[in-house]
């Protein structure tokens, strides 16, 4: 006589225990998730080593567990391995494919992670976003390709990804963030972290680069293309772009602002300045103690509009050079709120490649304690005062 067994009955066996469960022997081939438990303690190292690549999101807990989901998902998530290994040092998550089979995988694998608060982590992945919250220790990585966001973590961060944006939130953190391509945010971040890329802008917003002691750091940006956008640079700041603009909203002791194209604008300066643009318009303001600190202005376009606007009682040494060439849009000129002597040479002069004539503006104000140099191409100068 034949046995048919149903689904339902082979389903109450296996719950039973009268059969071998038919899910687990076949789970390394058939099941999608890969789960692991472990009680590492707090203060340990988490170490992912993904040769699959993946997206990676680590939380911190309240616990002295650490947990992993890992799912693969795509037409070959099947064939990514994941391996889980403890010591004393803490856990380690090792993915990667057989090589023996064949070399063109087509997969995605999600991590989701949690670990104690107190944790160090260290991340190597052939690709994938990586996110990153509610940490405290040292934090390091590379992913071939991703977006990056860290927020609510204190220690030390460097990470770099080779193509995706960085964003950096409430958190108190040195080191270094990175991109090959993309664009890179830091908001509400106390400590000394640096942010660049390679293409794409970098925003500061509320950051206290000072780590908490009395004095702050110079901030220092530089970017291979795009916009540098910083909120605050209470220890002076030294910003460079291959191309993109400058915009800085407050800024004390100094600014020292380049770009190979594009404009510079820095509202709020309580200090000195140089600032250089191959390129586009620049606007300052200056305020504070007119007589305190650096107040040395040296600015420089190579085509644009300069405005200059300086506290009342500043005392200076003036000197504005305006080139303007035979091909010029219209005529351009210097505007001053101080008395300035003005002339204009009577030839044009042929030994800069495009033929041009040259307006200069001198100056003394006060006694002039500071420098005041202004030259720029086919654009004009407006020094007001504040």
């Amino acid at each position: 006589m034949k046995r048919i067994v149903t689904a339902a009955v082979l389903a109450l066996l296996i719950g039973l225990g009268c059969l071998p469960s038919l899910n687990h022997l076949a789970a390394a081939q058939t099941e999608r998730n890969v789960n692991g438990e472990f009680r590492t303690g707090s203060g340990k190292k988490l170490v992912m080593d993904l040769r699959t690549g993946g997206s990676i999101e680590i939380t911190g807990q309240d616990s002295d567990m650490m947990t992993v989901s890992a799912f693969r998902g795509g037409r070959d998530g099947l064939e990514a391995q994941v391996e889980f290994n403890t010591d004393d040092a803490g856990l380690r998550v090792y993915s990667h494919y057989d090589p023996y089979r064949h070399n063109n995988f087509s997969a995605n694998l999600k991590f989701t992670v949690k670990v104690p608060r107190k944790t160090d982590i260290e991340i190597d992945s052939m690709g994938g976003a990586v996110k990153i919250t509610g940490i405290e220790g040292n934090i390091e990585g590379k992913t071939m390709g991703g977006d990056l966001n860290f927020s609510n973590l204190r220690g030390e961060l460097h990470f770099t990804t080779m193509g995706g944006s960085v964003n950096v939130r409430d958190s108190e953190v040195n080191g270094k963030v990175s991109t090959m391509g993309g664009p890179v945010l830091i908001q509400n971040v106390t400590g000394s972290l640096k942010g660049s890329t390679m293409g794409g802008g970098v925003t500061y917003q509320n950051v206290n680069n000072s780590a908490g002691t009395s004095s702050a750091d110079e901030l220092r940006i530089n970017s291979m293309g795009g916009d540098i956008n910083v909120g605050e640079a209470p220890g002076g700041a030294d910003v460079t772009t291959m191309g993109g603009n400058i915009f800085i909203r407050s800024a004390a002791k100094f600014v020292k602002a380049k770009t190979m194209g594009g404009n510079i604008q820095i509202d709020s300066l309580d200090g000195g300045v140089k600032a250089t643009t191959m390129g586009g318009n620049v606007q300052i303001t200056m305020v504070g103690d007119p007589n305190g600190g650096d107040r040395d202005v040296y600015i420089t376009s190579l085509g644009g509009d300069i405005t200059l606007t300086v506290p009342a009682g500043l005392s200076m040494e003036v000197g504005v050079e305006l080139a303007y060439t035979q091909k010029r849009r219209r005529d351009y000129h210097i505007t001053s709120d101080f008395p300035l002597q003005q002339n204009e040479s009577a030839n044009w002069d042929y030994t800069q490649g495009s033929p041009r004539k040259y307006i200069y503006a001198t100056g003394s104000v006060g006694n002039g304690r500071y420098k005041v140099i202004i030259k720029t191409i086919n654009g004009d100068v407006t020094i007001r005062r504040g």
